[in-house]
């Protein structure tokens, strides 16, 4: 078996403070990959620039022309982080034998990069790095991300609970993936429909180094959402239950105003009233907004806009210059 080239993908959106010290990492994991035999000498880092504001492009930029390890895809516009990282997966696609995903704070070890590509030379075409603990989060953090694994499996949707996007996947199972054109991306639900031989690497999680988290509560909680509405009906079925739930409670609390009334018991009053309003009115509005979310999905389905706009490629171009001919016709 030849060796295989690997390309090791990372998204990037105002990464200036870290980039330094993450390339540099990855260029030392590199060099050891392939003076083990594990690697060809070809294998690349593809930076992809989700349109930074700050010195995140530049730098990448300074460094290809000193690092022959490091490429860069420069982005049009910031289109999100799922966008971004399937942009690098497809460039790398064309030219590698596996790629490996990572985000560029290397809060994920990569002292399994080495494991990840040694399962890959065993037959294993998916393999996630998955955190064998998550003690470094906050107790909020910790309990909802529980919540969320267990809600999603309830629901019926596939995820490799405590994994995120640090993987690695043969070219056989990228093309698969890259097969899935829905616009509404959501990698984490996806990879495990793809199938074929998997494989899960356990490392504990480090603290960030520098700069902010890309992803604060609030934009958690619209990802979660989103993989959610993307992946199953579940939610729209659960409104559809409180609807019914809500008209059998209105109809026996309806029966007890007629009992009451034929007794002679009654007493007027407005707080029932008022109540029995606000739930209906509550009920109506959440069944109005969960059914606005699916049409919104199929909105931007249909619409079948390019998910993003490569601005720079340094990446094809370098690999041109490297191989007489692409690996893969």
């Amino acid at each position: 078996m030849n060796k295989p080239i690997l390309t090791i993908v990372v998204p990037c959106y105002n990464e200036e403070a870290v980039l330094n010290g993450t390339m540099l990492q990855l260029t030392k994991v590199m060099e050891h990959l392939i003076e083990e035999s594990l690697v060809s000498k070809n294998s690349k880092l593809l930076f992809v620039d989700d349109g930074s504001k700050d010195q995140t492009w530049n730098m990448i930029e300074s460094e290809c022309e000193k690092n022959s390890f490091v490429t860069g895809l420069k982005l049009a516009g910031n289109v999100g982080h799922q966008n971004a990282l399937i942009a690098g997966l497809e460039t790398a696609n064309q030219y590698s034998d596996c790629v490996i995903s990572i985000d560029a704070d290397l809060q994920d070890d990569i002292n399994v990069i080495e494991t990840f590509v040694e399962k890959y030379w065993e037959g294993i075409d998916i393999v996630y790095g998955v955190r064998d603990s998550r003690e470094t989060d906050t107790f909020f953090k910790r309990n909802t991300a529980l919540f969320f694994y267990r809600f999603m499996e309830r629901i019926g949707i596939k995820l490799i609970p405590n994994h995120a996007d640090f993987r690695l996947m043969s070219k056989r199972a990228l093309d698969e993936l890259l097969k899935y054109k829905e616009t509404n991306l959501f990698l984490r639900g996806l990879v495990p429909l793809v199938g074929f031989t998997s494989a899960k690497v356990y490392y504990d999680r480090k603290e960030r180094l520098a700069g902010e988290s890309k992803y604060p509560l609030k934009k958690m909680l619209a990802f979660a959402f989103d993989g959610m509405t993307s992946f199953s009906v579940a939610p729209i079925r659960l409104v559809t239950f409180l609807g019914f739930l809500a008209v059998i409670v209105s109809a026996l609390v309806g029966g007890y105003a007629i009992v009451q009334e034929l007794l002679g018991h009654t007493e007027s009053g407005w707080t029932s009233l008022v109540i029995s309003i606000w739930f209906v009115g509550g009920l109506q509005l959440m069944g109005i907004g969960m059914i606005g979310e699916y049409i919104g999905k199929i909105y931007r389905e249909v619409k079948r806009r390019p998910r993003y706009a490569i601005e720079v490629d340094r990446f094809t171009s370098m690999i041109k210059e490297e191989l007489q001919e692409p690996v893969f016709k």
